[in-house]
């Protein structure tokens, strides 16, 4: 039992953080101005697909998830 408290320690301490990164995501510069996010602008017509920002994101969370992974095994 005492892992699934590790677990749940570590997903609060995970959360707390995407809660904080979500506060201050109009200050981060670079996420969501990357090169490869569509963006198409008309007159009555806007629309933004990031595509590059989510790949980016996507790295990053499954480096950490992979990290979490392996040293947990040990």
């Amino acid at each position: 039992m005492f892992s699934v408290g590790k677990i749940l320690v570590l997903f609060g301490v995970v959360m707390a953080g995407v809660g904080l990164l979500l506060m201050f995501f109009d200050k981060i510069p670079f996420l969501g101005k990357l090169p490869g996010d569509i963006h198409i602008k008309k007159e009555n017509f806007e629309f933004y697909f990031p595509l590059a920002t989510s790949i980016l994101l996507s790295l990053i969370v499954s480096g950490v998830l992979w990290l979490i992974s392996y040293f947990g095994r040990k």
